[in-house]
């Protein structure tokens, strides 16, 4: 039976990948930081169908001792490093942290494998954030990185690492550059989940108005549970390599805000406020991935379309607060 190990476990992605990896048999093991023991109910949710099934090892990704002693007590086969601080507009009003979490994370995973688990595959979370205003549109994996924000600075130095510990210490390290990927399951903090919530809330009566930012960037946005079975791909294949991960469609806030808003039969204009307070310091103005690559080498593609998915997010929302009223 092959071992795998999440870091991020408890996550969106990490959700999806332990049932995934559950599906095809794998010992799944993850990574929590102690905290969501003492609040198991709210930090542990995404996972509580499969707690039983899972074996989580509590560990800070700013200890090189934890994260050195979960590599050498589970011997993995694969380690999909998913954790991180991943929320954009929080990396500008603590660039410190996240620049700290997120790179010294990845250093202290990749140093543990090389010492204890050199034969283990390892999987990096890279995003489309890296790629920042990039010059060109679609953006793939020949495409300079630009980051706009200090979230997008840890990651291209997380993709450098990677690989340089692929180069230098023949680490089955890949890297997924994966564009922006939606689900029920996405943190409340995350503008796509901000909407679906504030217009179940509107639909419900629970709320009056809902309140944004930069209505015009364009994204590329799929859907999680796709994207996991990328991640898996990667590491099956004989060599590691970099993948971008993506529709190759693009969709502004704006049009994310009237599908869903449709899907509900009210008219946004009526509810939305734009807020220049929740601009960021330093805009992105459209992502688009060129996902061939992963096309031809991995044969993958995404399967859930954007309205779908919307659909299936604001479906979720209204379903959750008419349990809870």
């Amino acid at each position: 039976m092959k071992k795998a190990l999440i870091t991020g476990i408890t996550g969106q992605d990490g959700s999806y990948l332990s049932e995934l990896l559950l599906e095809k048999g794998y010992e799944v093991h993850g990574t929590i930081r102690r905290v969501a023991l003492e609040d198991p109910d709210r930090r542990l949710c995404r996972i509580s169908h499969i707690l039983d099934r899972v074996i989580l090892h509590p560990a800070s990704l700013e200890s090189y001792a934890s994260i050195f002693r979960i590599i050498d007590k589970v011997s993995p086969d694969e380690c999909y490093h998913l954790a991180a601080q991943s929320y954009v507009s929080y990396s500008f009003e603590d660039e410190f942290s996240t620049i700290n979490t997120n790179i010294n994370g990845t250093h202290f995973v990749l140093s543990a494998i090389k010492e204890k688990s050199p034969d283990c595959k390892f999987y990096f979370a890279g995003s489309s954030e890296m790629f920042g205003n990039a010059k060109e549109v679609p953006q793939n994996e020949n495409t300079p990185f630009q980051p706009r924000s200090p979230y997008g600075i840890s990651k291209v130095a997380g993709f450098h690492l990677a690989r340089n510990y692929r180069e230098a210490y023949e680490i089955f390290a890949c890297n997924g550059i994966l564009f922006n990927h939606e689900s029920p399951r996405r943190g409340f903090e995350f503008v796509t989940r901000k909407i679906t919530d504030g217009i179940a809330k509107i639909k419900l009566g629970l709320a009056s108005e809902l309140r944004l930012g930069n209505l015009e960037a364009k994204r590329d946005w799929g859907f999680s549970k796709d994207y996991v079975m990328a991640m898996w791909l990667m590491l099956q294949q004989d060599k590691p390599d970099d993948y971008v991960i993506a529709t190759g469609k693009t969709y502004s806030v704006r049009e994310f805000v009237e599908t869903a808003f449709d899907y509900v039969g009210l008219n946004w204009q009526d509810y939305v406020i734009v807020d220049e307070r929740l601009y960021r310091p330093a805009e992105i103005h459209e992502l688009r991935g060129d996902y061939s690559k992963a096309k031809k080498k991995l044969g993958w593609q995404p399967k859930v379309g954007f309205k779908d998915m919307v659909k299936m997010m604001v479906e979720t929302d209204l379903e959750r607060l008419k349990k809870n009223r």
